[in-house]
């Protein structure tokens, strides 16, 4: 969304102050004007191709051992046009470029070799950024008069002068769990300000991965180059906006330093943030947020070396209206599948949800105001999972009351210096943060806190404890000139309305009960008890003979791991002895002396839980005599194999009859 000029002279990127009387809610409580997503201008050409799995072309790259499919030549030949390679994306899905024609044609050519799944035009994406209201006031404040309002709970549930309804309750979740820095909440929007004392724990670590910049076009990548490892914010600017910073207070919200006595906290507190650039000046190409959203999940991506941290949760506060398109619903169904939940914004339109938040598997996330009506520039419409929190106004002077505070930086294009002073908050003047750009990351952070709590639960999981847990909307109390919410047409629903459940989510965002289910589901659920195991060779071993014990066949249950290993001798301690570490998975036990020996091994889990195991090795004593032990008889079981009567009386007449022999022997042979 291009964000629009406001009365003191500033650009508003990421930002709309929806300034509007409470009691008498006004038609221009408007957010972001959007247009549908747009695509390169006429004459420069780009579509995503999606190859079908049995096609010539993917049978002939595999053949080859490519994983990256370029098949351009091959496509020009058949259509009679001149085309280009684009990036990758995945093993079938490849960018195709062409000059003299629009994104249109292109796509509608390609859209008929009988070898394409589906073509389709790489359109550019651009930040949900909600711009000044005309009523917006003049003026700036470090920290808006409220807070963090957003995040603490709310004062009722009935709307009143004074109450504050759509607060979603952090606090309440913080009591079960501040989060764990094994989950990773990605953050694809404009890169971070990795310089924001914000992102700083009081130990001194960085609550930010490296993370990668994923901008391809050095057209709009306003760094200077195209893909790379740097996801620091070189600023959106253009020709006629200043810089946003909007990446940078997205992953505020998420995941800012929390109890480090610096600026705000985060709705995600402990988790840790991966921030993923994939919009320059202008916007973002579909291409390059979809292999975004695929390397931020851990699958390979093309050219870019694997992510080390891979995310469970993706927030993306972008997008653009239209329906999810294939690549995109593509996208979202192979991450769904390893387990990585994506939440996205609903868009500030005010008409139907934008992609990629209307793509099956998306938690959709519409704006509510502090009272918990439709704050008037939301997107709604039943792809939306819950609402939260966007920031509003209700003061037609002086300054907003409502806006959603976050990290942030001065520069006005380039970014100036945490050292220089730039890095600074939004507050409730003329940068302040509104719009449901900031509704998703506080869904994100929350999601990140219920995986903390249950690292077992699947995004469908994940999506059903949000709907069960959230609070009910209000439906009364706004004043006589709001009414419900209408489904979406083309007609924007630019005022304040009362939320429903087909148009706003199963509810507004309650954070602390949302992670209690997680919890409670994390209790309830059946886990498998662990087996300790022991293996070894043989259980009769001699005196001197080092035996390996092994405890690789112990197992746990699929949500947790081993933590601890310990084995023991529990008889026989003084006949034999470890040679080697007690507290791995395999051991070594040397007997000393002949007899038996009791080993026993105790497994702890992740989760604390104990199982134990004994096995029984009998110790013979070393064998003194060359004779094989396999030809004497088993009548005595001593460990010297010692010989019975009978056996001697057999041998000695044996060696009689020897005898006997060999002296006939002797005699004939003299004669």
């Amino acid at each position: 969304m291009n964000p629009l000029k406001n009365r003191g002279g500033r650009w508003l990127a990421g930002a709309l102050c929806a300034c509007v009387a409470m009691a008498a809610p006004a038609a221009d409580e408007r957010g972001p004007r959007s247009s549908t997503a747009a695509e390169p201008a006429s004459g420069s050409a780009r579509v995503i191709v999606k190859f079908k799995a049995n096609s010539s072309l993917v049978s002939s790259q595999l053949a080859a051992g490519s994983s990256r499919p370029q098949h351009a030549k091959t496509l020009s030949q058949r259509l009679g046009v001149s085309l280009t390679d684009g990036r990758a994306i995945d093993a079938r899905t490849q960018v195709v470029k062409a000059a003299n024609m629009s994104s249109a044609e292109l796509a509608a050519s390609l859209s008929s070799d009988g070898d394409v799944e589906f073509a389709e035009v790489d359109q550019l994406r651009h930040r949900y950024a909600a711009p000044t209201d005309p009523l917006y006031a003049t003026g700036q404040s470090t920290t808006p008069t409220v807070g963090q309002w957003y995040l603490r709970a709310p004062t009722g549930s009935a709307i009143t002068s004074t109450s504050v309804v759509s607060s979603i309750n952090a606090e309440a979740a913080w009591a079960v769990t501040t989060g764990s820095s094994s989950i990773v909440v990605a953050v694809l929007d404009t890169g971070v300000r990795f310089d924001h004392p914000d992102f700083t724990q009081s130990s001194g670590t960085s609550k930010l991965y490296a993370g990668y910049d994923f901008v391809a076009d050095t057209s709009i990548s306003n760094d200077g180059n195209g893909r790379d490892s740097d996801a620091a914010d070189p600023g959106d600017w253009t020709s006629s906006e200043t810089s946003s910073w909007h990446g940078t207070q997205t992953a505020g919200l998420v995941g800012a330093a929390t109890n480090n006595g610096v600026g705000m906290a985060s709705a995600g507190r402990d988790v840790m943030v991966l921030p993923v650039r994939v919009l320059g000046s202008g916007g973002g190409y579909d291409s390059d947020i979809q292999a975004a959203m695929r390397w931020a999940a851990g699958l390979s991506v093309s050219g870019v070396t694997t992510n080390t941290h891979p995310a469970k949760v993706i927030n993306m506060s972008l997008g653009a209206s239209g329906s999810c398109s294939s690549s995109y619903q593509s996208v979202v169904t192979e991450l769904t599948a390893v387990g990585v939940v994506v939440v996205a914004a609903a868009g500030n339109d005010g008409l139907a949800v934008g992609s990629p938040a209307n793509c099956s598997g998306v938690i959709a996330v519409a704006g509510v105001r502090h009272t918990g009506t439709k704050v008037g520039y939301s997107n709604l419409g039943p792809e939306v999972v819950v609402s939260a929190p966007a920031g509003n106004c209700v003061n037609s002077t002086g300054t907003c009351l409502y806006p959603i505070l976050s990290t942030s930086n001065s520069g006005t294009s380039t970014p100036v210096s945490a050292t220089a002073g730039g890095s600074i908050y939004t507050g409730g003047g003329d940068n302040a943060s509104l719009g449901t750009s900031f509704s998703s990351p506080l869904v994100a952070g929350t999601v990140g806190l219920m995986l903390s709590a249950n690292p077992a639960l699947t995004p469908a999981q994940v999506i059903s404890l949000l709907k069960s847990s959230a609070r009910t909307f209000p439906s009364s109390g706004a004043g006589s000139g709001v009414s419900n919410c209408t489904a979406p047409s083309s007609t924007a629903q630019e005022s304040e309305c009362y939320c429903t459940t087909s148009t706003c989510g199963a509810g507004m965002l309650n954070a602390g009960a949302a992670v209690a289910a997680a919890a409670a589901a994390a209790a309830t659920t059946a886990v498998a008890s662990p087996a300790a195991s022991i293996s070894v060779g043989s259980s009769s071993v001699a005196v001197g003979t080092s035996v390996t014990l092994d405890a690789s066949a112990s197992t746990v249950d699929s949500s947790r791991s081993i933590a601890s290993y310990l084995w023991t001798i529990t008889s026989g301690a003084s006949i034999a002895s470890f040679t080697s570490g007690t507290n791995a998975a395999t051991a070594t036990l040397l007997p000393t002396a002949a007899g038996t020996v009791v080993v026993s091994l105790t497994i702890t889990d992740s989760a604390g839980s104990q199982s134990s195991a004994s096995t029984t090795l009998t110790v013979s004593a070393a064998s003194t005599s060359s004779t094989s032990t396999s030809s004497l008889p088993s009548g005595n079981s001593s460990g010297g194999g010692g010989l019975d009567g009978r056996w001697l009386i057999g041998l000695l007449l044996g060696v009689m009859a020897m005898r006997g022999v060999t002296a006939a022997g002797r005699s004939r042979r003299v004669r």
